[in-house]
């Protein structure tokens, strides 16, 4: 099943997306939260609800929403956490001068950072060095903690395309990457999640792509990763309790824009995408920042 959050009638609403457009949940489920996280919560891990709730949709037809009419969010508009990895894939590591280690490198993003698919990322003026990452975004199903890597699978709820775009000479200011990677609207996630039950467990063996302009940049697969879903789960809920509708963000491929001699930086008028097999494609335009 897919599912995006949107707004409609100035109204901030999620639902079930189907051919002809987009099912709210009021119309798939009787008491349906008014907020996604809650609804993962309830729904995360109960196979029968969802499956209610797919087969409700279907006969809902009636009530579907064509995209043009609605605003498209991020999947989970306001994740209580976001936990992105960095140096997460081989070729990565390697491009980047950098040592594969024994434990993920990890970092944080905050809501205000994501970015709806088909918005446009908006370029300040006090930086030009807008990079991409195609990445694979995993949303979590229940409250977590202290799980097996064998158990931790069971606490996916979907996944997601995920543009890890950064701000190269901001990440590089500090120590800690969190500036370069927290700019405003920079980290499209979508374009709608796809739940567990639909992929392959962990997402194991899936192209990756981005592409610039058309032009493919990066090209891999999610097998080429260090740190697969499950040891990551196991890792990060010994440290601290994953929550429903948190988000993890599993790295990038080689082939990112600083490695390139010349560099090579997103800019103005530039689309850029990111598509992994079996979920889909996330597109956004770049822009000037209007001040």
């Amino acid at each position: 099943m897919k599912l995006i959050s949107y707004q409609h009638d100035n109204a901030t609403r999620y639902g079930v997306l189907l051919e002809m457009g987009v099912v709210g949940m009021q119309h798939c489920m009787p008491d349906a939260p008014a907020d996604i996280n809650r609804f993962v919560a309830l729904a995360g891990g109960n196979a029968n609800l969802m499956a209610r709730i797919a087969e409700r949709a279907q006969n809902a037809t009636g009530h579907a929403l064509p995209l043009t009419e609605v605003t498209l969010l991020p999947c989970i508009p306001r994740p209580s956490k976001i936990i992105c990895l960095g140096v997460n894939y081989h070729d990565h590591a390697a491009e980047g001068g950098n040592k594969v280690a024994d434990y993920p490198t990890i970092f944080f993003r905050g809501p205000s950072s994501l970015l709806a698919h088909g918005d446009t990322i908006p370029i300040p003026p006090i930086s030009t060095s807008l990079d991409y990452e195609a990445e694979l975004a995993v949303v979590i199903a229940k409250t977590t903690r202290n799980v097996s890597e064998a158990q931790a699978l069971d606490s996916v709820f979907a996944y997601a395309c995920f543009n890890d775009a950064t701000f190269r000479d901001y990440q590089r200011k500090t120590t800690q990457w969190t500036v370069g990677k927290n700019f405003d609207q920079t980290g499209g996630f979508g374009p709608h999640l796809v739940t567990a039950d639909e992929m392959p467990p962990g997402c194991v063996g899936l192209h990756i792509e981005s592409r610039l302009n058309g032009q493919v940049m990066q090209s891999a697969s999610t097998t080429d990763m260090v740190f697969h879903v499950a040891p990551t789960i196991a890792m990060m809920s010994a440290c601290m309790t994953l929550e429903p509708g948190d988000v993890i963000v599993m790295g990038t491929p080689a082939g990112v824009g600083y490695a390139r001699k010349p560099p090579v930086w997103m800019k103005p008028g530039d689309s850029i995408e990111i598509e992994i097999e079996g979920i889909g494609i996330l597109r956004n335009q770049v822009g000037l920042l209007a001040v």
